[in-house]
């Protein structure tokens, strides 16, 4: 195998020259994709292909009965959770038209997170809207005041098909810090297939 100099000169290259610059190619490559978006993380899809998203490594699946379509939770943490509520708005509503990100964030807590009686304190963090694949998606952050500790949450919510779905991550406010990117990463996984 020969290759070219600047000066127009040729060079002879050996076959095991050739495979240790393919190797090392190789090894960069793979290691510019294991630092992707995936990196720790496992996928699911819905049983009818619907929808899809991202969930930590290690966590495990939990049958809840009346509640959440789906629940995760860390083996090693068991209070950190990912959940999703699917519930029926109707065929007529868009999520803009329950209000912008701030005005849904606040409507959340107070009929879901924090009704009335509840026995907690939950300040909305932040609020922004995205769209992505056709579908406008409000992400929500909230810090959440229990008696005894103080939780973070993260959350998207989107319309499709008269359904809305909440998509919720979940942890002790200690452990924020630690689980902060990992947990925005699974946020903005949330997908649907058809």
């Amino acid at each position: 195998m020969r290759a070219g100099l600047n000066d127009g000169t040729m060079v002879k290259s050996s076959p095991s020259s050739l495979r240790v610059i393919l190797a090392f190619v190789l090894v960069l490559f793979l290691g510019a994709c294991s630092g992707g978006g995936t990196a720790g993380l496992n996928s699911f899809q819905s049983p009818d292909g619907r929808y899809a998203f991202l969930y930590p490594t290690g966590w495990s699946r939990v049958a809840v009965t009346g509640g959440p379509q789906v629940v995760f939770h860390d083996l090693i943490n068991s209070d950190e959770t990912l959940s999703l509520v699917v519930s029926e708005v109707g065929q007529d509503i868009d999520l803009e038209s329950l209000g912008n990100p701030e005005a849904v964030g606040e409507r959340l807590i107070n009929e879901v997170i924090a009704p009335e009686g509840a026995g907690r304190e939950v300040e909305l963090v932040a609020a922004k809207e995205r769209v992505e694949t056709g579908h406008t998606f409000y992400d929500l952050e909230y810090s959440v005041k229990l008696k005894d500790r103080t939780r973070h949450e993260l959350s998207t919510v989107v319309i499709d098909r008269g359904y809305l779905y909440t998509f919720a991550t979940s942890t002790n406010e200690e452990r924020w810090p630690k689980v902060q990117n990992i947990f925005e990463r699974v946020i903005s996984s949330f997908t649907f297939l058809i």
